[in-house]
């Protein structure tokens, strides 16, 4: 089910996901070596809660925690812990918000300390075919030209895209309709329409775009052990363009 929002449900959709890129600013000077993933889940639910908000991930189809705090060969959907942070790992922090019924989603990949100059390239160009794939979210453009422009510029660098997992329609529900992948062919897929809120979020790997899900049946692996980076945005697409939705005022 694809809903086409009004501008006043966008608006509201804006509300949760302010909350979601605050957040995530919030978070960034607690990431540090020795923290516990488990530390740094806590301070994102009590700012959540501080705002008036609800973490919208926490017991979503079970899951445990107020956010996925995923390190270095998590790719995403990691429960948070007593994993301590070190020097030289990658974390990815993905957020969702519930505000007044409405839902915001959101996600970064933080360095922590120093990290080997490779890791920071992963996670430059994942950010860089974020930003190529909101470039494509435009009315009459269809679903594979956002795909086509992630996995061009992922590819172009070397790296690889999950497939088992993609962004997605959000707003009125965490998840919607349209599925967006972060690789597919210009000129295929839905017609993106006037009102389509959407998160798009690339999920890049180091080596082989392969993943195995861990016994928790929750934390999502690379098949090799090498790194994996994610950022998120979530947009709405309107007459001008796209129109993140995820940046604090």
């Amino acid at each position: 089910m694809v809903y086409i929002k009004t501008d006043q449900q966008i608006a509201k959709i804006k509300k949760s996901n302010i909350i979601v890129a605050e957040a995530l600013e919030f978070i960034e000077k607690f990431v540090q070596p020795g923290i516990t993933t488990k530390e740094l889940n806590r301070e994102i639910e009590n700012f959540i809660l501080k705002k008036g908000a609800r973490p919208a991930f926490k017991g979503l189809y079970g899951f445990p925690a107020a956010s996925c705090i995923s390190v270095n060969d998590v790719v995403v959907h990691g429960i948070p812990g007593k994993r301590k942070l070190k020097d030289g790992d990658i974390v990815g922090i993905d957020i969702g918000v519930e505000l007044d019924g409405f839902y915001g989603d959101g996600a970064r990949t933080f360095l922590v300390g120093n990290v080997r100059p490779d890791i920071v390239k992963l996670c430059k160009v994942t950010e860089e075919s974020l930003y190529k794939g909101i470039e494509q979210a435009r009315i009459g453009n269809r679903v594979g030209d956002i795909s086509a422009a992630i996995q061009e510029h992922v590819e172009k660098h070397g790296f690889s895209v999950v497939r088992e997992f993609v962004g997605h329609g959000v707003g009125i529900k965490p998840h919607e309709d349209p599925q967006i992948p972060n690789y597919g062919k210009k000129g295929t897929g839905m017609r993106l329409k006037r009102g389509m809120v959407i998160a798009i979020e690339p999920m890049i790997n180091m080596g082989t775009y392969e993943v195995y899900i861990d016994d928790d049946e929750w934390t999502v692996h690379t098949a090799d052990g090498l790194p994996s980076a994610h950022y998120e945005h979530s947009l709405a697409i309107l007459e001008d363009g796209p129109v993140i939705l995820t940046k604090t005022e």
